[in-house]
C-alpha cells in the first residue's frame, strides 16, 4: 500500500475515533456514582468503550476508504480481480482482538473480584421483593422492618436477597450492581455507599402487570443518623 493511501486511512480513523469519542463522552450517559464499587464498575464500562472506539476507528477508516476509493460505475458489472488469501494479516486480525477480549475479561474478573469483597463489620439486610413490593429487615438491629432501604454513607454492606413469589431484580442505578432475586436462592450483594442521598430501588425483572410500578427509595444517611433511626421502635 502506498504511503499516501496509509495517510488517508490514518486521517479518517482520526475522524471516525473523535466522532465516536465526542459521543461518548459529551452527553452524560451514567448516573451520579454513589457507592465505591460504583466507581470501580464505571472504569469498567470505559476501558470497554475506549476498545469499542478504536476497533470502530479501524473498521469506519477501512469502509469509507472503499467506498471512496473503489467504488463501481454505475455501468460496471465486472467482477474484480481474485483475491488470495494473506496468512499474516489474518493472523494479526485474529491475534489483536483475542488480547483485547482477555483484557477485557481480565479487567472485568479483577473488578468483579474486588466489589464482591465485603469490608470489616459489614451491615447486613434482608431484601424481600414479591409482587409488587420491596421490604427490607436489619438482623443486627432485631430484624428491624422497614418499607424503605437505609443504609449508613461509608459503611460496607451486604445484602441478602429473598424472592417470595416470582423473579423479580433489584437495581439502584447510582449503585451500578443489578442481582436477580430467584425464588428458592437467597444470593447477595455488597454495596458501599460513599454518597448521601435519595436514590430510586427498580426492580428490573418483569414479573406480573404491576412490574412498572415495582420501585421503592434507598436513603444513604449518615452514620449517627442511622443509628438513631435503627434504635427506633417502629419501620
Amino acid at each position: 500500500m502506498r504511503r499516501g493511501s496509509i495517510v488517508q486511512l490514518i486521517v479518517i480513523g482520526v475522524l471516525a475515533g473523535a466522532v465516536a469519542s465526542a459521543v461518548a463522552l459529551i452527553p452524560n450517559w451514567l448516573p451520579t456514582s454513589a457507592s465505591r464499587e460504583a466507581g470501580r464498575i464505571d472504569f469498567v464500562f470505559w476501558f470497554v468503550t475506549g476498545i469499542c472506539i478504536f476497533v470502530f476507528s479501524i473498521v469506519a477508516a477501512v469502509i469509507i476508504y472503499a467506498v471512496w476509493k473503489f467504488r463501481a460505475k454505475p455501468d460496471d458489472d465486472s467482477d474484480g480481480p481474485p483475491i488470495h488469501g494473506n496468512t499474516g494479516l489474518e493472523i494479526v486480525w485474529t491475534a489483536i482482538p483475542t488480547m483485547l477480549v482477555t483484557a477485557i475479561a481480565i479487567v472485568s474478573a479483577i473488578v468483579l473480584a474486588k466489589d464482591d469483597a465485603a469490608g470489616a463489620n459489614p451491615l447486613r439486610v434482608n431484601v424481600y421483593a414479591q409482587q409488587f413490593f420491596w421490604s427490607y429487615t436489619y438482623p443486627g438491629f432485631g430484624n428491624k422492618p422497614s418499607v424503605i432501604l437505609r443504609l449508613p454513607v461509608n459503611r460496607s454492606v451486604v445484602l441478602t436477597m429473598h424472592a417470595k413469589d416470582v423473579l423479580h431484580s433489584f437495581w439502584v442505578p447510582e449503585f451500578r450492581q443489578k442481582q436477580d432475586l430467584v425464588p428458592g436462592l437467597t444470593p447477595t450483594l455488597h454495596i458501599t455507599p460513599d454518597r448521601v442521598g435519595t436514590y430510586p430501588l427498580i426492580c428490573t425483572e418483569l414479573c406480573g402487570l404491576g412490574h412498572a410500578l415495582m420501585r421503592s427509595r434507598v436513603i444513604v444517611m449518615q452514620p449517627d443518623a442511622f443509628e438513631r433511626w435503627a434504635a427506633r421502635k417502629g419501620p
